[in-house]
């Protein structure tokens, strides 16, 4: 019987060298039974491998945290007294105004609820818990504006908007123009001196945010703005319906006394310090300089642009 010490050959006789208990205790049973499949090169222990994986991960646990990407697509919540009275006389097409219960009335916040209101914007006195969830770092003074995203055009719809019409086209694209308040400038210049519409990437560009908004002066809610998925590609097409593609640097090989602007012409602009992409450059029918008098090697993005929309137009009033 199983468990009786009892029984015949379960305890050894007293004076052996081996241990009291008969057999191996089932040590060689055990041992005949598989251990399973080999497991792969990085999850055992020793292996070159596997200690590569080991390291691999305990600096991944070390590295700081990706910041999550950001959302062009969404709403986006200006934040503080200033901005948001900024916003409001701008134009901004804001959705609503979010006020903290009990936030200390100033002639900014008077201003603010006075412009939202004559504008038909939301007015919405929330607690102030809220507002600090919603601005996720509570720097926002008691005062929120919420702007929805902005619609862009077409880059085939710049250019279907002048079908039949007697004035030559002039777009601005932009290359590698990543500060918004560049953005809004360009806009404005582009609005002032008669063009049509400004062309952005899809990537790697500034978006047309309540920054750009507010430095646009409100010329970006008439003004048409183009998001391109390839502006390169853009820039053919644009080439191919006739308009000439020019580029600004500053080591163009036209100056700017020699361009005639008087033809459909899309401005190509790229950041100060990167210039133009190589693949935009190759693009260029022209590569435009700016004659400067003074020791300055280049200017701001959105100032080289307003120069050659001036001059562009000049000619275009001659």
């Amino acid at each position: 019987m199983a468990g009786n010490s009892q029984r015949r050959g379960a305890i050894r006789k007293s004076g052996t060298k081996k241990g009291a208990t008969v057999g191996s205790g089932g040590k060689r049973r055990r041992g005949l039974e598989g251990k399973g499949a080999t497991p792969p090169a990085h999850k055992r222990v020793h292996h070159p491998a596997g200690k590569r994986a080991a390291a691999a991960k305990k600096a991944a646990s070390r590295a700081p945290a990706r910041p999550a990407s950001r959302k062009d697509d969404g709403p986006e919540l200006v934040l503080g007294r200033n901005p948001v009275v900024e916003c409001l006389r701008a134009g901004v097409p804001a959705s609503a105004l979010y006020v903290a219960v009990g936030t200390e009335n100033d002639e900014r916040l008077t201003e603010a609820v006075k412009l939202a209101a004559d504008t038909g914007i939301s007015i919405l006195e929330v607690p102030r818990t809220d507002l600090d969830r919603m601005s996720t770092n509570g720097l926002h003074q008691g005062m929120a504006l919420q702007v929805p995203p902005y619609r862009y055009a077409h880059p085939g719809d710049l250019l279907e908007s002048l079908r039949g019409s007697a004035e030559p086209a002039l777009i601005v694209a932009l290359d590698n123009i990543s500060d918004p308040r560049n953005l809004g400038a360009v806009i404005r210049s582009v609005a002032a001196f008669g063009g049509h519409g400004v062309v952005i990437p899809q990537r790697r560009s500034a978006s047309v945010t309540a920054v750009a908004w507010r430095t646009s002066a409100g010329a970006a809610a008439r003004l048409p703005v183009a998001r391109a998925t390839n502006l390169t590609r853009t820039l053919k097409d644009y080439a191919d319906a006739g308009l000439q593609i020019v580029g600004l640097d500053a080591g163009g090989d036209t100056t700017l006394d020699e361009f005639d602007g008087s033809t459909p012409t899309v401005v190509v602009v790229g950041s100060e310090g990167k210039g133009l992409s190589r693949l935009v450059r190759d693009t260029c029918d022209t590569i435009l300089s700016i004659p400067m008098a003074g020791p300055v090697e280049s200017l701001n993005a959105s100032v080289a642009a307003g120069v050659v929309l001036a001059d562009v137009a000049r000619q275009r009033r001659a």
